[in-house]
């Protein structure tokens, strides 16, 4: 009898132990990368980053649930139609037009605009309407927003409806922190800073402009894109014209042309892909250094810390050029378009 007590005993704990075991993997990760529901947030037709980010995000399906693409639009590349026709091109370039949305964000600013979002039609009211709309269905894991441009649609979205924070993940590729400036942030600071006094959770995707700590280290050259780019991606049967006009039938030889448009710098010469930097570390955090500090706020253009905030953002730096760039030219030889 006592035997038995015993036999039954361990398989009481056995069952204990694999029970706390399962439990454990139907936690959700932190940086949780299978299947992640995603909005990318872009100005498209700013300069050819965020081309290359949002084909890299839509050829990445064992990875990404793309729920749609919002544009906004900042001081270059035109107003939010021309953004849209950019966004556009891509995804049919990726073939997958008619099954990935694009919504119209915003031409304007935050302050310009966050008074007047009672208005059924207020600048930015597809996108901002959109955004809410998938972060309110997240209820298993938070929605994760690549913003990479300024965050007004964003900002916005949490101003009309502020319960959503907690359903959302926000990745912004922007900002020189901790030194000032910064194409994205400098386009809207109100709304960036908006965003940081919320409960939303917050991770900077520094650019740092000269700096081997930033996005701004993840370049090519001209010459790597000519030999490695022409013909990649999914042929189409109908050509897609260019932004500096051309018929393109697959993304890659649209990437060659949108290289040979663009100024370099640099020694060697080159261009930085922050945009695709950002979706990257999404993927694999591994590819990027992430710290938690104590969430900081721009005054008067210039970074302000806040040591005894109990707000804390993510920051990440310190990216692997080669492990990041080496996985683009791997997924578009070998690209999965997200369903």
């Amino acid at each position: 009898m006592k035997m038995k007590k015993i036999i039954i005993f361990g398989f009481f704990i056995t069952g204990c132990l694999i029970l706390y075991a399962c439990s454990g993997c139907l936690k959700q990760d932190k940086y949780k990368t299978k299947g992640l529901s995603v909005i990318f947030d872009t100005d498209a037709n700013n300069e050819l980053d965020d081309q290359h980010a949002l084909a890299y995000l839509l050829f990445n399906d064992s990875t990404f649930n793309v729920k749609g693409v919002t544009v906004n639009a900042t001081s270059n590349g035109g107003n939010i139609d021309e953004h849209f026709a950019e966004a556009e091109r891509v995804v049919k370039l990726c073939k997958l037009d008619n099954k990935i949305p694009i919504l119209k964000g915003t031409n304007g600013n935050f302050e310009t605009i966050r008074n007047k979002i009672d208005n059924p039609d207020f600048d930015g009211s597809e996108a901002v309407d959109f955004i809410i709309w998938q972060a309110k269905m997240q209820t298993d894991e938070k929605l994760v927003i690549i913003a990479v441009g300024k965050l007004t649609n964003v900002a916005l979205a949490l101003t009309k409806e502020p319960s959503i924070s907690e359903n959302i993940r926000l990745v912004w590729l922007g900002s020189n922190y901790p030194e000032s400036g910064e194409y994205n942030l400098e386009n809207d600071i109100a709304a960036m800073n908006y965003l940081l006094k919320s409960d939303i959770h917050f991770e900077m995707v520094t650019v740092r402009y000269g700096k081997s700590s930033g996005t701004d280290a993840v370049r090519v050259t001209k010459e790597e894109i000519l030999r490695m780019m022409p013909g990649l991606g999914p042929q189409l049967t109908k050509a897609v014209s260019g932004r500096h006009g051309g018929d393109f039938y697959n993304f890659g030889d649209y990437s060659v042309s949108l290289f040979e448009h663009i100024d370099y710098y640099g020694d060697p010469p080159s261009r930085a892909l922050f945009d695709m930097a950002a979706v990257a570390i999404v993927k694999n955090p591994g590819w990027a250094e992430p710290s938690s500090i104590s969430c900081p706020m721009m005054l008067e253009e210039q970074w302000h810390e806040q040591p005894d905030n109990h707000r804390k953002i993510i920051i990440w730096e310190n990216f692997n050029r080669e492990k990041i760039i080496s996985d683009f030219y791997f997924t578009l030889r070998n690209y999965v378009p997200v369903d």
